[in-house]
């Protein structure tokens, strides 16, 4: 691996800054709302905001940044995976909103790969332009880390599908209009092949999205329900009963995790100047200080191993290598890094940790505890910790499976 850019690299870094500080609407900036508010603005009642989110889009659009690693000819900029890596990095440092999620970086390129031109004609721009908004529809009550058992199900009546099922943890399916779904086709087929890839309207009639609040009292995930859902079959991504290989694909693009690694690290760094503020110096027990300080450099170095481990992911993509085993290495210790941080934190301050409200009592205005509370399934979703663990064993150090 070469950590420096070359020449190249470092004129196309300097472009993407002047670029951020050029175009980012001061809303969107560190230490203001962040990169988790475009979504929110995109449909806010405030036109205001709604035109600041467009604003935003249309920055990157123009350049073809919504979709970097997408080719010109489908809209994007055609990046190579260093490119890409070197604007995602640049985005990340100030928590700036790529615009998009999974619809660019897994949705979209499985219809590019697998769909039909008329559902890339349909879909592919109005991706791009930030007009519809994704959800995935994969995991179910009975199949989240078997997912090749899911039992949501589509009959084939003519030109149609009707689905009946349910889905669960589908992120951002409140402010999304289309999901990926992954249905059943053929139940008598051994169960990674009666699978079929299908894009569906959640406006649909029989669709229903129901709300999951966290325990941190935040409102991500939903679970989704479908009642006698008619889809046109030309909304059929691949072949039928072939969807399982289109979801492989799917999950092969931007494996680099460098926007968490990048948010690992600026994580921490507030956590450290927060303990050396006066603030800070009063909410720490001070027993048992040695423990906190060799449990916190600890904890730097794991953000230095997965922000390389990142760039190790990245590595292999430039030289045209699918990371497999690799990518399962970064998000399990990227992962779990991040709970024992939040673990460390909220020790750090004691009884303090039990206040969660923006109060004087509260440490670090009380992110510290929501921090905690809100990464326990950081090791679950995605793919759980065990199920990263199997991979390394097989694939990695050519384990024998059971």
């Amino acid at each position: 691996m070469d950590w420096e850019d070359n020449s190249t690299q470092q004129s196309f870094r300097e472009e993407v800054k002047g670029f951020i500080e050029s175009e980012l609407p001061d809303r969107y900036r560190r230490d203001s709302l962040g990169a988790g508010q475009w979504t929110e603005d995109r449909h806010s009642p405030d036109s205001g905001q709604v035109a600041l989110a467009n604003e935003w889009t249309k920055s990157l659009a123009d350049r073809g940044w919504i979709a970097p690693g997408w080719a010109k000819e489908y809209g994007g900029a055609g990046l190579t995976p260093m490119e890409q890596f070197i604007l995602n990095h640049e985005l990340a440092k100030y928590d700036a909103p790529m615009v998009g999620g999974q619809e660019i970086s897994q949705i979209g390129p499985a219809i590019i790969v697998h769909g039909s031109d008329e559902l890339k004609e349909e879909h592919l721009t109005r991706i791009l332009t930030g007009e519809t908004n994704w959800a995935q529809g994969f995991s179910e009550p009975g199949a989240g880390s078997d997912l090749a058992s899911l039992q949501t199900r589509a009959v084939r009546d003519g030109d149609e599908y009707i689905i009946n099922g349910q889905k669960i943890w589908s992120s951002n399916a409140h402010n999304a209009e289309y999901m990926a779904l992954l249905v059943r086709t053929d139940p008598d087929a051994p169960k990674h092949r009666g699978i079929s890839f299908l894009l569906v309207d959640l406006r649909a009639p029989g669709v229903t999205v129901r709300p999951l609040i966290n325990m941190a009292d935040e409102h991500h995930f939903n679970e989704t329900f479908f009642e006698d859902v008619h889809v046109s079959v030309k909304n059929r991504v691949g072949e039928e009963n072939r969807g399982w290989y289109v979801a492989v694909t799917l999950m092969d693009f931007e494996r680099s995790r460098i926007r968490q690694a990048v948010a690992f690290r600026r994580e921490f760094n507030e956590i450290n100047e927060y303990i050396h503020s006066d603030e800070g110096q009063q909410k720490a027990v001070k027993k048992d200080m040695t423990s906190v300080r060799l449990d916190m450099a600890e904890r730097y170095i794991e953000t230095e191993i997965a922000f390389n481990m990142a760039f190790r992911v990245v590595s292999l993509q430039a030289r045209g290598v699918v990371p497999n085993y690799e990518a399962s290495m970064l998000q399990m210790s990227l992962y779990e890094a991040v709970q024992r941080t939040a673990r460390t934190e909220v020790r750090l301050y004691g009884l303090y940790s039990n206040v969660w409200d923006d109060s004087t009592w509260a440490a670090r205005s009380g992110k510290a505890t929501r921090e905690y509370v809100t990464t326990i399934p950081r090791t679950i979703a995605g793919g759980t910790s065990e199920i990263q663990r199997n991979v390394i064993a097989t694939r990695g150090l050519g384990l024998p499976r059971g």
